[in-house]
C-alpha cells in the first residue's frame, strides 16, 4: 500500500498562492499533495476585508485541515506571512501531530526595518468608531522584494491591475492580524509538532525577533536565516534556500536551482 503525504499551504495577508512562488509546484514534484486554501476576504477587493475577522480565517483554514488531513498517512502545515501566524493558530487548536510545520515570514512582531515609528500609534485608531474601516495601509516599494528584476515584475504586476495581491489592505485587517499575533504569543509553546522557520534577517516587515520567539517557545523547531532576501523569501534572492530548507525539512532531496527567463517570469 503506498503511503500518502500531504500539505496545506496557507497563503500571506492580501495576497494569493502567488506569495509561495514555486512552493506547490515543488513540492507536487517531491511527491507530496499539495491543497491551497483562499482566506475569507481574499481573491476579490480590498475592501471585502473590512468585515472579516480572525476567527473567519481561522475556523477557514481548521476546516480544511480536519478534512484533508484524515485522507493522509502524513500531513503538514506550511503557511507564508499571515498564513504563517495561522498555521501555528491551526496546529495549537488541532495538536497537530501527523506531519510537521512550516512557518515562512511569520510577522509575529510588526517590527521591521520599514515599519514607521508610530507605527503603535494604530491601536489608538483602533478605538476610534469607524476609523479603522476607512484608513488604507497601502503596498508600496520594495513590495517585500529585494531582487530588483523580481521587484519590477510585481511593480507590472499591480501596474496591470492584475488580481495576485490587493494594492491595499484596510487598517481593520491589520487589527484582526495583531489579534492573530496576540493569540500565537499565547500559545506557541503548546505546539508540539516538529517546526521549521524561515525568516530573512532584513525583513522589512518583521525582525528576527519573531523567529528568535518561536526558537524559544517551540520545542522542536528548526530556524534559517536568510541573507539576501526582505519579507517575500518564496519569489525573492533566496527562493531556491527557501524551497530546498522545505524540501530537506519534509525529508527530501533538493529541487534543481531554477533561473530568471523570458518576459519576466520566474522558472520553477
Amino acid at each position: 500500500m503506498s503511503v500518502r503525504t500531504g500539505a496545506l499551504l496557507i497563503h500571506g495577508l492580501g495576497g494569493t498562492q502567488f506569495d509561495l512562488g514555486s512552493m506547490h509546484k515543488v513540492l507536487q514534484r517531491a511527491g507530496v499533495e499539495t491543497h491551497a486554501v483562499t482566506l475569507p476576504g481574499h481573491g476579490g477587493q480590498p475592501e471585502d476585508l473590512v468585515d472579516v475577522r480572525m476567527e473567519d480565517w481561522l475556523d477557514t483554514v481548521t476546516a480544511a485541515y480536519r478534512e484533508l488531513a484524515p485522507q493522509y498517512d502524513t500531513f503538514h502545515v506550511l503557511g507564508m506571512c499571515l498564513g504563517s501566524l495561522l498555521a501555528l493558530a491551526l496546529c495549537e487548536r488541532v495538536q497537530h501531530a501527523k506531519g510537521k510545520l512550516v512557518t515562512l515570514a511569520p510577522p509575529v512582531f510588526i517590527d521591521g526595518w520599514s515599519t514607521p515609528w508610530y507605527r503603535q500609534l494604530r491601536h489608538v485608531v483602533y478605538c476610534i468608531p469607524g476609523m479603522s474601516d476607512k484608513m488604507k495601509v497601502e503596498e508600496d516599494e520594495p513590495f517585500g522584494i529585494k531582487n530588483a528584476t523580481v521587484r519590477a515584475i510585481v511593480k507590472a504586476k499591480f501596474a496591470r491591475g492584475d488580481n495576485f495581491h490587493y494594492r491595499w489592505v484596510p487598517l481593520a485587517c491589520i487589527r484582526q492580524v495583531d489579534r492573530l499575533r496576540r493569540l500565537v504569543l499565547a500559545g506557541a509553546r503548546d505546539i508540539s509538532c516538529p517546526t521549521l522557520v524561515v525568516h530573512a534577517r532584513e525583513d522589512e516587515l518583521t525582525s528576527l525577533k519573531s523567529a528568535e520567539f518561536l526558537q524559544a517557545a517551540l520545542p522542536d523547531v528548526r530556524v534559517v536565516v536568510l541573507e539576501n532576501s526582505y519579507h517575500m523569501i518564496c519569489v525573492d534572492n533566496d527562493r531556491d534556500l527557501v524551497t530546498n530548507s522545505v524540501l530537506e525539512f519534509f525529508g527530501y532531496p533538493p529541487a534543481p536551482a531554477r533561473r530568471m527567463r523570458g518576459a519576466g517570469k520566474l522558472d520553477a
